[in-house]
This record gives C-alpha cells, sequence and structure tokens, in this order.
C-alpha cells in the first residue's frame, strides 16, 4: 500500500477539480534556518490562497508522503535536525526505512504527481554542476522534468550552477523551456541569465493551455516555467559573479561534492550578501508562487 496521505483541503480541491499548487520542502529542512524557513513556507502557501488556489507543501514525515502540511506540521519540519534530502533514488528508500526528510524538485514532482497534482512552484532547480565535465555531477532533477508531467514554475536553475550547460541538457532532453513575460532565461536571484529561452510565454492561460496539449499529444514530462524575480528584488548578475566563484573555490577546497554542494554554497552566498540573497529567494519563491497558482486556476477552467 502506498504510504501517502492528502490534507483534506487538498483532497477536496482535487475532488471538485479545484486549483492545487505543490511546494517542496528542501527549502525547509536545508535551504534556511529557523524560524525563517517556517515563516517563508506560511508566507508562500498565503500567497497561493491569496490567489484562489490551494498549497500543497509535500515532505516525507516518519515514512509517509504527506501532501499538504497542517500549521503544526511545517512547524515541526521546520525545527527537524538531520532530515534528509529526498530524490528520486532516496524517495523508496525513505519511506521504507521510515525517514523523514524534504523532497528535492525531482521528489515533489513525482510525489505531486501521485496525488494527481499538476502544478508546481519552487525557487529554482537544479542542474549541471560547474566541472561536471570532471565530477559528472549533474542534479536529478533534470531527467525529472523529462519524466514526470507536471509544469514546475521556478526562477530559472540555482546561479552557482553551469546554466548555459543546464538549459542545454534539458533542450536534449526534450524539456519546454519557457520565459515568462520576458525573452530571456532569469538567473535565480537576477532577471537575465544572458541565455534566450527557446519558448515565451506572457500568459497563465497560454502555459496551462501547453501544459494539456502535451497531454493530448501523449509526450512524456512536464514543462519548465522561468518567472523573473521581481526587479525592485534582484541582485544584480555582475554583483553576484564573483561571491558565486568565491564560493566555488571554497568548496573546491574543501572537497565538497554531491547533496552537501548547494547548501555550501548558498550558505557562503548568503553570509558574503549579508543576508540579501536571503531576501531575494524569499521573495523569488513568493512571486513563483502567485504565478502557479494562477496557471494552477487557468488549467482548472480548461474543459
Amino acid at each position: 500500500m502506498l504510504p501517502l496521505t492528502i490534507a483534506p483541503d487538498v483532497a477536496h480541491a482535487l475532488k471538485t477539480g479545484g486549483a492545487v499548487v505543490a511546494l517542496e520542502s528542501t527549502i525547509i529542512t536545508h535551504g534556511m534556518p529557523y524560524p525563517a524557513n517556517f515563516e517563508t513556507a506560511q508566507a508562500v502557501e498565503a500567497e497561493i490562497r491569496d490567489q484562489g488556489a490551494v498549497p500543497a507543501t509535500i515532505a516525507v514525515v516518519q515514512g509517509e508522503i504527506k501532501i499538504g502540511l497542517s500549521e503544526a506540521e511545517l512547524r515541526n519540519l521546520a525545527q527537524v535536525t538531520g532530515a534528509a534530502k529526498l530524490s528520486r533514488a532516496d524517495l523508496a528508500a525513505a519511506l521504507v526505512l521510515g525517514q523523514t526528510g524534504g523532497t528535492t524538485v525531482a521528489a515533489t514532482m513525482i510525489c505531486a504527481h501521485l496525488a494527481g497534482i499538476r502544478v508546481f512552484a519552487t525557487g529554482g532547480i537544479g542542474g549541471v554542476h560547474r566541472g561536471a565535465e570532471h565530477s559528472f555531477d549533474i542534479s536529478a532533477d533534470l531527467p525529472e522534468l523529462a519524466e514526470t508531467p507536471v509544469t514546475v514554475v521556478c526562477a530559472g536553475a540555482k546561479a552557482i550552477l553551469d546554466l548555459p550547460k543546464t538549459f542545454e541538457t534539458l533542450e536534449t532532453l526534450g524539456v519546454p523551456v519557457i520565459a515568462y513575460g520576458q525573452e530571456m532565461i532569469p538567473a535565480f536571484w537576477s532577471r537575465d541569465s544572458g541565455i534566450r529561452a527557446p519558448l515565451q510565454m506572457n500568459s497563465p492561460q497560454e502555459i496551462a493551455r501547453a501544459h494539456l496539449m502535451r497531454g493530448t499529444l501523449g509526450l512524456k514530462g512536464g514543462q519548465l516555467v522561468t518567472n523573473p524575480i521581481p526587479q525592485a528584488d534582484e541582485i544584480a548578475a555582475e554583483t553576484l559573479a564573483p561571491v558565486i566563484e568565491n564560493a566555488v573555490r571554497k568548496a573546491d577546497a574543501q572537497n565538497i561534492t554531491a547533496k552537501a554542494l548547494t547548501p555550501f554554497l548558498l550558505a557562503e552566498i548568503l553570509e558574503a550578501t549579508q543576508g540579501a540573497s536571503l531576501a531575494a529567494n524569499i521573495a523569488l519563491i513568493r512571486n513563483n508562487a502567485r504565478l502557479g497558482a494562477q496557471i494552477a486556476l487557468a488549467m482548472a477552467m480548461e474543459p
């Protein structure tokens, strides 16, 4: 039997054809310290509710997939120490072993699809790490986008990555990459990565119809919607470039790799920017949640 529990409000929305937006939980377990992680999770859920949709934060709690968390469950997860960071490779084992963990983009997509949720809002996806030609460090998020039919709304791939290789890989995998409202793919904390998007759409309705058309065509996988951080909240790419390079050098010197690498780099950048990267991160996640809710509402209105 599948160990999966759907929160009552999420279950009601799914049963009645309402709009639901999935949210990941590694940002809670690994992305921010307490209480900022709990407060951000609440704020992101509130953004979705304000748009008229239902948020479904997804996590694994003591070997059970939770689709939607209560306020108490959110707070408890935000204070867990030693939570696992779960992707496609570890999800089944975590359920069997009774573990508690945050779901990455890949694991959240899998769980959302199991529950029948079609839209997922996050901060930034994983991708091809710098130096991947030597380390082969490529996030499982990329092949998951080619496999699981969920529309993922993000602010691009995390700027600590090799962005050209990341988006080239997505093209090879046949994943639609859609820039929302502009021609260029954003770079997480910055609005412009310097990479022109293969697709541009300017309304949630267009994105919703594209998702549904992929299903009609029988195409596997989802689509990636890159939503630029609001202009007032961005950190210019030229400001961040030397900060990121320094963080990468430190990680190399300390031989930090695999799942430990992204949290290390983000922590280094947070310290170097004196908290500005965290403020921008919160702003872009809230912005993505709003767009995700609008897309989910548009899907719910389609025949």
